[in-house]
């Protein structure tokens, strides 16, 4: 049981690894584009709804997509007065993180995937585009990206979860 779960664990933190480097390269492409926003509005006079529409979308996706490599290298955010405190063991720390997962992380994503689903999915049926003259069509496609985003938390969290599991039932 317990390699079926280390093999569970190291196979989403490797997908959380590759989706994580490839959203990274994500900034790069934004930055050259804000550039680009910046120079054609203030150098040419010259702006565009769909480039700052699309900047929002990328750094969306960034954000979006990006959180589950953030809780993988424990980067993301969460009360450190107790959590670093000396008087706090390892194993202290992972009931921490086993409560929060399970009553604060998992039931949230899971709840995020729900009811952002209809969400997607009306602005798919309707072809929603942006209601700004020149804004960019399909914007089913950053809606979708909500979903996706918190399904790709809700799997590293179960990854953390089982981690801290494992930890807790350590006999060392």
């Amino acid at each position: 049981m317990r390699s079926l779960i280390l093999n569970l664990i190291s196979k989403i933190d490797k997908f959380t690894e590759y989706t994580g480097k490839c959203i990274s390269s994500l900034i790069i492409i934004l930055v050259a584009l804000v550039g680009f926003d910046v120079s054609m509005r203030y150098l040419f006079n010259s702006g565009s709804i769909a480039i700052q529409e699309l900047e929002w979308h990328i750094f969306s996706i960034i954000f979006l997509l990006g959180s589950a490599y953030t809780l993988k290298h424990n980067e993301h955010v969460r009360l450190d007065i107790l959590y670093n405190s000396k008087l706090v063991s390892k194993k202290m720390r992972a009931w921490f993180d086993i409560l929060g997962g399970l009553f604060i992380l998992i039931p949230f994503c899971l709840l995020i995937i729900i009811s952002a689903w209809p969400f997607v999915m009306q602005a798919f049926i309707h072809n929603e585009i942006s209601p700004d003259p020149g804004g960019l069509p399909s914007r089913w496609i950053i809606k979708a990206a909500i979903p996706i985003g918190f399904f790709m938390l809700l799997i590293q969290g179960i990854s953390e979860l089982l981690k801290k599991v494992l930890l807790v039932l350590d006999k060392d």
